[in-house]
């Protein structure tokens, strides 16, 4: 029963998140705008326990007075005045360091002035044991090294009492020993209840502490794996330095909207931005069912490669096919009402890069190399609606695929290049 009631209140349901809930509006009694929000929970622990005990105390008062003994019925009726004028002067004042103190005094002094009144251990039922509390609720509210004090004076309250305990034995109260029994299973219960309280609240926030710090641990893998490939992240969270690597084999696609920076200036800004999310998202999903890599977007460029960080014998093929999906992507999208003028114009190159992290703040994986320079001029200097490939790119394309020479044409800062088109494979 009790793990599925702390389940329950970790999970937001059942009593222990309607304990939690009372809790925090407790906590507004006392609190500060400048309060954190585990601080005012706090607060509101302390003072639901404080009228838990205050209501518990009521079966004191009416007992002791019943059997004659207005002296130790007015033991715990003063704690349940000192606690209410408290609560008023904490609702008024917003000081909850002096309610602390005078509860955690309270704690510790009055069970054993009642003890002594009633006759020692035997006779109040061992009344001692709700001075328990005190370093319990010290230890929750306080810390660690500013409940010692609390602790310490538990035990030598404690031990004063052991020492007195055979002279005041000697004229106990008139409780019937029926009684006795019965207020030593409240005593026992009412701590328990109490102490209960509180832990279930420091177990209900260490659980969502975990839940909260695995949430922001889940969200910050993915905005990192929206930055970087995941083996360049995870290499990345566990080795300093530079991350460097040189790749023999892979195949680099550039993807450039044409026409869109003027067409741009005449869209309205969230029009803009609205066709630009449309098509790189489904490039995005079109990369990853071929399993290749985006690297960047560029304004209206979108770049990706295949063979990297993992080599795969099949690059240029995946390249391939994906070239081929974004085109046919862009012309769907161009069917759509005021969307005729989009086009696509990409290029495809195949050979050694260098690849790496750069950056401290806002660090990118990015390509470096004549294979990244050319796949650049294969898009930029290709036909509209084409996919432009160069020289090995057609040779080490398998028969699945259909290339056709466009001739030799002047690329920039390469001269003279003979380049072709791709086209879809020659099967469908």
């Amino acid at each position: 029963m009790t793990g599925s009631w702390l389940q329950a209140a970790v999970h937001g349901r059942g009593p222990g998140r309607a304990v939690v809930r009372r809790l925090e509006r407790l906590a507004d009694l006392g609190a500060r705008p400048e309060d954190t929000h585990d601080e005012r929970l706090r607060q509101g622990t302390l003072i639901f326990s404080s009228l838990l005990i205050t209501a518990i105390s009521t079966i004191w008062v009416s007992t002791y007075l019943a059997y004659g003994d207005p002296v130790s019925a007015m033991i715990p009726g003063f704690y349940q005045v000192i606690t209410v004028i408290g609560l008023a002067v904490l609702a008024r004042r917003r000081r909850f360091a002096t309610f602390r103190t005078t509860q955690l005094l309270a704690f510790l002094v009055l069970p054993a002035l009642l003890q002594v009144s009633l006759g020692g251990f035997v006779a109040s039922s061992a009344m001692s044991l709700w001075a328990v509390f005190t370093p319990l609720a010290a230890l929750a509210l306080l810390g660690i090294r500013r409940s010692v004090p609390w602790l310490v004076g538990f035990f030598v309250e404690l031990a004063a009492l052991a020492l007195v305990d055979s002279r005041l034995a000697q004229s106990p109260s008139a409780l019937p020993p029926a009684f006795v029994v019965t207020f030593l299973v409240l005593n026992i219960a009412g701590v328990m209840v109490s102490a209960y309280v509180m832990l279930s609240y420091f177990v209900e926030q260490r659980e969502r502490a975990h839940r909260d710090l695995r949430a922001e641990r889940e969200r910050s893998e993915r905005l990192l794996l929206n930055v970087l490939p995941e083996p360049i992240a995870e290499r990345l969270k566990t080795e300093p330095g530079v991350i460097a690597e040189h790749h023999d084999a892979v195949s680099v696609l550039f993807a450039d909207i044409v026409g869109f920076t003027a067409r741009s200036a005449v869209m309205a800004a969230a029009d803009v931005v609205k066709l630009l999310d449309q098509v790189f998202s489904a490039f995005d999903r079109i990369a990853d069912a071929e399993g290749v890599e985006k690297i960047k977007t560029i304004g209206d460029a979108y770049m990706l490669v295949g063979g990297l960080p993992e080599p795969r014998p099949d690059h240029l093929a995946a390249v391939a096919r994906t070239a081929l999906a974004l085109r046919d992507e862009v012309a769907r999208i161009a069917a759509l009402p005021g969307q005729d003028w989009l086009a696509v114009r990409i290029g495809i190159d195949s050979g050694p890069v260098v690849a790496g992290v750069i950056g401290r703040r806002k660090f990118i994986y990015d390509l470096w190399g004549d294979t990244v320079n050319t796949a650049s001029r294969m898009e930029s200097h290709g036909p509209p609606g084409e996919i432009q490939v160069t020289g090995r790119v057609a040779a080490a394309l398998g028969p699945e695929f259909t290339v056709r020479p466009r001739g030799t044409i002047e690329v920039k800062g390469k001269g003279p290049m003979r380049t072709f088109l791709l086209d879809r494979p020659s099967a469908l």
